[in-house]
């Protein structure tokens, strides 16, 4: 095996555990199993043998012996079936324990990665990666490595088999498979030992796009662009398909020669024998020669099974290699540096400190030597076009990146000082697009503050406005919400969401576009329940709808990744700058009206 082999079955041990026991136990049993199975084409060779002396002899009951040999054959093949059983449980306690361990590492070692990762990499993709990596791993462990055990202990068996009788007739065996090894390389190397990464690539891409697809038919549908949508997702089934034809053409003559070899014993070995037999006088030497015959010519088909089963077993050691790798691609991510002496905020108070920042792989700056300040208990308001970097500046706070240059400072701690568990108090973040878990009402809400009365959950409820949420609600707090939210439309979510972030209590709050995907009327119950969330909290607000807010006490306009103006709202609009612009805009499209006469 390789370093890279070695590496992989390491790490398999290691997500065994304690378990890695039962995959020794297990391996060991399957070897002593395949040397079982082998013992019956003995005993059947002696029981032939008896037959041939009676018959030759002209007294069948001189083949009477041989029913002990045919009792020891039964024995024997029972024997191996028994400890194969046996075998394969321990294999499969210990596959279960390993599949599950990596799961779990995977999936906590993710929780503790930067939110940025999570925009690099789709939730299809990781998935894919976690879930059918563990599980291929789980099938190696499974069944593919105790029969590789049993693959490679029989050759060792076979050697000692096929030159016991007739060494000559013995090589003739050999020839075919030490041929057939070649063809195994093959296939299994050069170029070809790299395929399965290149190929699960291509899967978790084609699983990816097609969970992407999948998620926007609605989308697709009403505007009428089948066509166009599919193609990202065809052109990652035609990777696939080019990484998957690519390989098979590869193969196929390599596994045509390794096929025809390994079945072609007979060539050799027939010729071979009638050259012994023409060689040979005497009825006793005639009928050792035609024993020896039978016994490989029963024997030959247990090479050719070993050859499959080791050709199998390499090409799944190669998919599980590739699952660990992965898994492990996942743990290398590294998450924020935790600080080593953590310091605690002396107030709610937010500052940018000269923070530049990009996101990994770009070539322009999301934010470039931005600098402001938001006191403890005020409002600060950020706006400007798509892509300006206001959410990136508000994203930076909870520390879902970290900055390159400047500091982000809480009551006059580096954000990078403040503990994670402190820092996630201290702030509660209202996402654009509210994440509400598969779970009842009451435990979405419980998720901001674990420890929460049922009586404080209902008063978070009632401060956001979401008193005839509940009435409707088929099972009230106990209603249970798809991972969208099945009952409720994008503002009665956005409401649900301002409860959680009431009920979490935090003295800072992150308000991004919190009124998205509100109409008129959950707008109006929103912005109710922005004067409970808000009221003498540090406020950090996002928006593009400006009446939402007129009220700040400081409004930034970002543009370019920079502070372009800041002011009141009054004071921005007196300097007839880009806000004074923006104003206008959107004074225009809440009071334009569709007129009742059309041009023909």
């Amino acid at each position: 095996m390789n370093k890279q082999t070695d590496s992989a079955l390491s790490q398999m041990r290691h997500y065994a555990g304690a378990y890695h026991g039962l995959t020794v136990l297990g391996c060991v049993l399957a070897g002593i199993s395949t040397v079982l199975s082998m013992l019956p084409f003995v005993c059947i060779w002696l029981v032939t043998r008896d037959l041939i002396q009676a018959f030759a002899a002209g007294d069948i009951a001189l083949a009477t012996e041989s029913t002990r040999y045919a009792w020891l054959a039964v024995i024997f093949s029972a024997a191996s079936i028994f400890l194969y059983f046996i075998a394969l449980n321990c294999t499969h306690l210990a596959a279960f324990r390993t599949a599950t361990n990596m799961r779990k590492t995977a999936i906590h070692h993710l929780v503790t990665l930067p939110l940025g990762y999570f925009g690099k990499n789709a939730s299809g993709r990781l998935r894919k990666i976690i879930d059918d990596n563990a599980g291929l791993t789980e099938g190696f462990l499974a069944h593919q490595l105790p029969d590789l055990t049993g693959a490679v202990v029989m050759p060792v068996a076979v050697v000692v088999l096929i030159f016991l009788f007739d060494w000559r007739l013995g090589i003739c065996c050999l020839i075919p498979m030490g041929v057939s090894v070649v063809f195994l390389k093959q296939m299994m190397g050069g170029d070809n030992a790299q395929f399965m990464g290149k190929y699960m690539a291509a899967l978790e891409t084609m699983n990816k796009e097609a969970v992407e697809y999948i998620r926007g038919i609605p989308v697709v549908k009403v505007f009428q662009q089948t066509i166009y949508s599919f193609k990202n997702f065809h052109a990652a089934i035609t990777e696939y398909e080019t990484f998957a034809s690519g390989y098979a053409m590869k193969c196929r003559v390599p596994l045509m020669g390794f096929t025809v070899t390994l079945n072609g014993t007979f060539v050799l070995l027939i010729p071979v024998a009638m050259m012994i037999l023409s060689g040979v006088s005497g009825q006793a030497a005639y009928e050792d020669v035609v024993l020896d015959f039978l016994f490989y010519s029963l024997f030959t088909p247990i090479c050719a099974t070993m050859m499959n089963r080791i050709m199998f077993a390499s090409e799944q050691l190669m998919a599980a290699k590739s699952a660990v790798s992965r898994i492990d691609e996942i743990l290398q991510e590294q998450p924020l540096a935790a600080p080593n002496h953590p310091d605690i905020p002396r107030d709610a108070s937010i500052c940018f400190e000269n923070v530049s920042f990009s996101y990994p792989g770009a070539s322009e700056k999301a934010l470039d030597g931005i600098s402001f300040a938001v006191p403890a208990g005020k409002t600060v308001a950020l706006v400007g076009a798509s892509g300006s970097g206001k959410s990136t500046a508000a994203s930076l706070i909870p520390r879902f990146y970290d900055v390159q240059a400047g500091a982000v400072t809480i009551g006059g701690v580096d954000v990078r000082q403040i503990a994670k568990e402190e820092l996630m108090q201290r702030v509660a973040f209202v996402f654009q697009n509210t994440r509400l878990f598969k779970d009842t009402l009451l435990a979405n809400l419980l998720a901001a503050r674990p420890d929460a009365t049922q009586g404080e959950v209902m008063q978070a409820l009632s401060d956001a406005q979401c008193q005839d949420i509940i009435a409707r609600l088929p099972d009230g707090l106990d209603t249970v919400f798809g991972a969208g939210g099945t009952y409720l439309s994008g503002g009665e979510n956005q409401r649900i969401a301002l409860a959680r972030a009431i009920l979490k209590d935090a003295p800072i709050v992150i308000l991004d576009e919190a009124t998205a995907f509100a109409d008129a009327e959950n707008e109006h119950r929103i912005q109710r329940a922005f004067e409970r969330l808000t009221q003498n909290k540090t406020v950090l607000m996002i928006a593009h709808r400006l009446s939402t807010i007129q009220d700040a006490d400081e409004i930034l306009v970002f543009r370019d990744g920079r502070i372009a103006e800041r002011g009141t709202h009054g004071d921005l609009l007196a300097a007839r700058g880009i806000y004074a612009s923006m104003w206008a805009d959107y004074q225009t499209s809440i009071a334009w009206k569709v007129g009742k006469e059309g041009q023909q």
